[in-house]
């Protein structure tokens, strides 16, 4: 059972499982398949998540909804906001990482010093006495492996990332933990919180005091 966040007239909010692909696979279902089955509708894919990755999707209901959230995916007007975990020990504790992305090896990818059609992220990142970090991130583009490859690119994998060599977990540590954006002159804006042990184990002061529970309210530069 998919579980739908918010309901409404054009959209739903729905939260996708870490290890689902959003795509049917090899004989199995896929995140898209099982909301279209479970709401009975006709459904529009706008965006996606790896299959490692949970967290919010926004599923149109009707094609005027879909037509108007890919102008606004095209026109980045849609804040997309991710916690991660990984290493304590990055190059840089918060900042911009702009760079073209090219195909590496085995299936991975890598940033590049090129800003031909660059993959722009900035982050954030908080230690919390483990040994790991949570870093707080906002894609500002939309490239495939975009977020892996940035925290890669500053010498912390994520946890779990088996691709980008990240230190060993049962999970790609990996989140989309709010959306908000502007439709039809109503402004909307979502938070789901990861779960899983880790995760849960983040002391509340750093999400209280780094307003973590409202990552839009944060400084946000302009890339």
């Amino acid at each position: 059972m998919i579980n739908v966040i918010a309901t409404e007239t054009d959209f739903y909010i729905c939260e996708k499982p870490a290890g689902l692909d959003f795509h049917d696979c090899e004989g199995q279902a896929g995140f898209f398949s099982l909301i279209k089955q479970q709401t009975g509708e006709v459904l529009y894919p706008v965006h996606r998540l790896d299959k490692q990755t949970s967290g919010l999707i926004i599923v149109a209901r009707n094609l005027a909804a879909e037509q108007t959230f890919n102008q606004l995916f095209s026109s980045h007007q849609i804040e997309k906001y991710y916690w991660a975990i990984a290493g304590n020990k990055p190059k840089q504790k918060q900042g911009r990482i702009v760079g073209d992305m090219v195909k590496s090896r085995n299936r991975a990818w890598k940033l590049t010093k090129d800003r031909t059609n660059p993959a722009k992220t900035f982050f954030y990142s908080y230690g919390l006495g483990t040994g790991q970090r949570l870093y707080l991130l906002r894609p500002y583009s939309g490239k495939t492996h975009q977020l892996r490859v940035a925290l890669k690119s500053i010498g912390v994998a994520i946890l779990g990332d088996d691709i980008y060599k990240g230190e060993t977990a049962e999970r790609l540590h990996l989140h989309a933990c709010a959306l908000k954006f502007e439709y039809k002159g109503q402004t909307f804006s979502y938070l789901l919180p990861p779960t899983g042990e880790i995760f849960e184990q983040i002391p509340q002061e750093i999400i209280q005091q780094n307003q973590l529970n409202q990552p839009w309210q944060l400084n946000w530069p302009k890339l």
